[in-house]
């Protein structure tokens, strides 16, 4: 009853965003595990331990546990769930090529058992899959055939979640009006005062549509809701990892203070048996108590060091070693405040590599991944101690420049996109070209918001790109200043000008 109770607490302390206090008590349950007989109950915490694994990104741990349910199975239980929490780790962990065939038998499982919420679960997971796949036709058409079923269920994450997904759908099939009529939906019905991935993706399409559209003021305020929305998924998102990392931590650190005491333990039973030897015994002891002091001392140092560890991998993009979006925003508001302290003009410059999703599509994410940390290189060659650099997500990077002018901005921007252009590429690289579409904002009007300021830059990141990509365009969301720096040298044929208005990273027939 009590291993029960503390698994229906982990639930609570989950949802109410207690991470800490959660992982603290999934630690104690899973220490209790082993002596649990009870199926129920066992089955009851290894689903509270799959549920919260994934969602502080523990994929592999998550799917461990997932198994553990399958193989026990209490009377009047079916597989639904443990196959749903199994099925929901390998899709989050972004490993999958193609679509596994147990995707299907899981849905097929809880229609069986009645379980029709946890079925939607699994098609939601489907569809988002067949997103990415740009098989956005068969996820509109799987979407469909379930939406009556979810808006009956009253599941509000569920029904998000579906809202969001057919947005995405219809916005690649290019159905504008349906895009946005999920998109608002998504947004009705997700949970108030909470930011979800289904929220954020809805404001992002909502953002994207009335841009589309020329309705910049509109597009402006959704750019401001999809920032708060998408820092806020990301703030939770990381809380649950560092929740999960900083229990970890603070479970080994107890393993290694109880081995600490034990070995202290032993080493004063040991002091007294040497209490009757020689001076040469008591030597041997003293080396010996420092060498258990020594290794005690590297193991805290070790796990200090490793904690140090996670803190900056927290902050840092993982496939290319930059700033990732949340420590970019930071560092960049934290320039602007100073900029504005002391009354200095700052810029910000936004680069989006042309055509990046084609060279994906044709030559696969390994090459894909090799631009990305090319262009980073590059980039990092013209960067002053200064300036901040991030990966904004995807294929689109932003420079926060403390003490420069709008034309000093510039100037910085055409070398960083002569370098990007320039860039040598390996033998296995062959058949692709890099270039970049570049924004540029300043401050010089005195406005030193963040959010402002990227909006100035992202509109003029899209005006390069309608002006044929790899260009540089500055100004702000109420003008049409356009950079005169040209996409190529006077001495360029009149066919390489033709090949620089088009896709600048693309296959070399």
């Amino acid at each position: 009853m009590r291993f029960r109770a503390t698994a229906t607490l982990v639930d609570i302390l989950g949802i109410g965003h207690r991470y800490e206090e959660a992982f603290g008590r999934l630690s104690q349950l899973l220490d209790q595990l082993p002596q649990i007989t009870n199926k129920r109950a066992r089955f009851q915490g290894l689903g509270e331990a799959a549920q919260l694994l994934i969602a502080a990104g523990q994929y592999d741990l998550a799917s461990s546990y997932a198994e553990q349910m399958l193989d026990n199975i209490p009377a009047g239980e079916s597989a639904c769930k443990s196959m749903y929490f199994k099925l929901h780790a390998e899709f989050r962990s972004g490993r999958m090529q193609v679509l596994d065939p147990a995707f299907q038998t899981g849905v097929d499982t809880c229609v069986k058992s009645g379980e029709n919420l946890v079925a939607n679960a699994i098609r939601a997971d489907i569809a988002s899959f067949d997103i990415q796949q740009g098989r956005s036709a068969h996820a509109i058409a799987l979407l469909q055939t379930n939406y009556a079923y979810v808006l009956r269920d009253q599941y509000p994450s569920l029904t998000s979640q579906f809202d969001a997904l057919q947005a995405q759908a219809y916005w690649d099939q290019g159905e504008i009006t349906h895009a946005r009529k999920f998109a608002v939906a998504a947004v009705d019905s997700a949970i108030k005062s909470e930011y979800t991935e289904p929220l954020s993706m809805a404001y992002e399409l909502l953002f994207r549509i009335e841009k589309q559209q020329g309705n910049f003021r509109a597009a402006l305020a959704y750019h401001e809701k999809y920032l708060a929305a998408d820092k806020g998924y990301l703030n939770d998102v990381s809380a649950k990892t560092l929740a999960y990392q900083i229990v970890k931590q603070q479970v080994q650190a107890n393993k290694v203070e109880v081995d600490a005491l034990n070995k202290q333990n032993q080493i004063l039973q040991l002091q007294r048996a040497l209490d009757h030897k020689a001076v040469e015994a008591s030597r041997l002891y003293i080396i010996l108590l420092l060498t258990v002091l020594a290794s005690i001392g590297l193991l805290l140092y070790r796990l200090k060091r490793s904690q140090l560890r996670f803190m900056g991998l927290a902050r840092q993009d993982s496939l290319t070693g930059i700033s990732n979006r949340k420590h970019f925003v930071d560092e960049a508001e934290q320039a602007l405040r100073q900029a504005k302290r002391f009354t200095r003009c700052a810029s910000l410059i936004l680069i989006d590599l042309d055509h990046f999703k084609l060279v994906n599509d044709t030559h696969g994410h390994a090459v894909g991944d090799q631009v990305l940390k090319r262009a980073v290189v590059a980039c990092q060659k013209h960067l002053h101690a200064r300036d901040v650099f991030g990966r904004l997500g995807g294929e689109e990077f932003g420079i926060l420049i403390p003490h420069c002018e709008p034309e000093q901005a510039s100037d910085r921007a055409e070398q960083i996109r002569i370098a990007i252009a320039s860039t040598p590429l390996s033998e296995d690289m062959h058949g692709v070209m890099i270039s970049a579409s570049f924004g540029v904002a300043s401050t010089d009007s005195g406005n030193y918001e963040f959010l402002r300021l990227l909006a100035d830059a992202d509109h003029a990141l899209y005006r390069a790109k309608r002006n044929g990509r790899n260009c540089v365009v500055s100004g702000s969301v109420t003008d049409g200043l356009v950079s005169p720096y040209p996409m190529e040298s006077s001495e360029q044929t009149a066919s390489d000008k033709v090949l620089s208005a088009s896709a600048r990273i693309e296959p070399v027939n």
